[in-house]
């Protein structure tokens, strides 16, 4: 598929987006390919009703297993967006694909939204997904020392305050020294004061401004490579911006990539098999995961001796 014609493609599913919900991720789902990885589907990783999670394994850990568990393959946790107050697992089956067919175990949960919960429900839900994966990953291929979180809006929030406040993981008896890094897209980092009744209502006035991963920036944070739509009108792109210089002048490894021409919604998705060569986002988050890792593995984690990095933004991928 040329350019041109994927981000052709690519403009109609996000303009539909606007019309239908979900349609497009299940357009995308039905067009994504199931050779590339093995599903275990539907595992619970706590007692309620939303805190259930997918694992993918990609298709060379699942010829080995159960017999080869050991597989050492970086584990990915992945948390939708849908501004804390929709999303499903199942409809990111394609971003489940991405990262599968790329060597990596995927984890996809689900978590309590609004207005079942509110701010720091759906926090205490991710991190016990994510002490779930570590504590799992070896029985499914994965490498415990290589766990990253990612997320795409609402779920980058998720991930970012996961990697800066440590009390979430600590109360699944996680540090964040042992998360290998952090993949945001489109991520609300910095995102006060509020303009929507709904969203006051999910943060809490005497919780608001715990809700901001830039507070909690201490210089021992994970390393982090953030995704920045240029097109996006949903989060605004100077959160990144303030997140990583925040990051940067911590002494805090952080990368952030400008994709032109792309949306808020077409930056999660252009990881779909069908418009991935609209935007080198995958190959890019790819690279970063295959780099942290190898840090991770030598011993160079997060909260012990890493090098010292500038935020660097690098060439602009999608055209």
């Amino acid at each position: 598929m040329s350019l041109k014609v994927a981000l052709a493609v690519l403009s109609v599913l996000v303009a539909a987006a606007l019309l239908a919900a979900h349609s497009p991720l299940r357009l995308l789902n039905a067009l994504t390919p199931t050779n590339t990885f093995r599903l275990f589907a539907d595992i619970p990783y706590g007692p309620g009703e939303r805190q259930v999670l997918d694992v993918y394994l990609p298709a060379r850990v699942a010829r080995d297993w159960p017999t080869e568990p050991n597989a050492g393959a970086p584990v990915v946790v992945f948390f939708y967006g849908g501004s804390w107050q929709s999303g499903r697992r199942n409809d990111y089956l394609f971003v489940g694909e991405a990262l599968a067919s790329r060597g990596f175990v995927a984890v996809v949960p689900d978590y309590r939204t609004y207005p079942a919960t509110t701010f720091p429900g759906f926090i205490d839900d991710a991190a016990r997904a994510v002490a779930w994966a570590r504590g799992h990953a070896a029985a499914f291929g994965g490498d415990p020392r290589r766990v990253f979180l990612m997320g795409h809006s609402a779920g980058a929030q998720i991930a970012a305050l996961l990697a800066t406040d440590g009390r979430y993981l600590a109360a699944s008896e996680m540090r964040n020294s042992e998360i290998a890094g952090v993949i945001g897209l489109a991520g609300p980092y910095d995102f006060l004061p509020l303009r929507d009744a709904t969203l006051e209502r999910i943060f809490p006035g005497d919780q608001r401004a715990a809700s901001q991963p830039i507070r909690f920036v201490r210089g021992n944070e994970p390393p982090m490579w953030l995704a920045v739509a240029e097109n996006d009108t949903v989060v605004e792109p100077g959160n990144t911006d303030r997140f990583a210089r925040a990051l940067q002048n911590a002494g805090d490894s952080v990368v952030v990539t400008r994709y032109r021409h792309l949306t808020h919604a077409a930056l999660v998705g252009v990881l779909g098999a069908p418009l991935r060569r609209a935007a080198s986002v995958l190959d890019d988050l790819s690279a970063f995961v295959e780099r942290a890792g190898r840090a991770s593995n030598a011993g160079v984690a997060s909260g012990d001796a890493k090098p010292r990095a500038a935020t660097v933004a690098s060439p602009v991928s999608a055209q």
